[in-house]
């Protein structure tokens, strides 16, 4: 994912300075859902606005969902860059605060049909040992 780009550092015009701008707007509201789900407390849920971008709509199951998320932040090297780094550590910093509770999700009829398999194995070792008895007293 792109990082929150200056135009007027990096210069871009046209299609490309629209597209960094759109990435921006995510990033923007990706920052307003990390805020919203760090700042949740107990009873009291507050509104987490995921609908306001595609990619937080794409992000919900994990980033306040039941999925395990890793999050990167990188950074420049540069002294030119020093408030951008500095934003995006605070961002990082924030979103790492951000805790789900994963879950398997597995669906029902796989869990009966592994129950219907162990007994029908079960069924079939009793079956076993009751011909290896009758045989035994024959």
């Amino acid at each position: 994912m792109a990082g929150s780009e200056k135009s007027s550092l990096t210069g871009t015009t046209g299609l490309h300075a629209k597209e960094s701008i759109d990435i921006n707007k995510s990033l923007l509201v990706l920052r307003k859902v990390i805020t919203a789900l760090t700042e949740q407390k107990g009873d009291n849920p507050k509104f987490v606005p995921y609908r306001e971008s595609k990619l937080t709509q794409l992000l919900k199951q994990s980033l306040g969902g039941n999925s395990y998320t890793l999050m990167m932040a990188c950074l420049s090297p540069s002294d030119r860059f020093i408030e951008e780094n500095i934003s995006t550590l605070s961002y990082a910093a924030r979103a790492s605060l951000i805790s789900n509770v994963p879950t398997k999700n597995v669906d029902p009829q796989i869990i009966q049909l592994a129950e219907t398999k162990k007994k029908i194995y079960e069924l079939e070792r009793e079956l076993r040992q009751a011909n290896d008895h009758v045989q035994f007293l024959t």
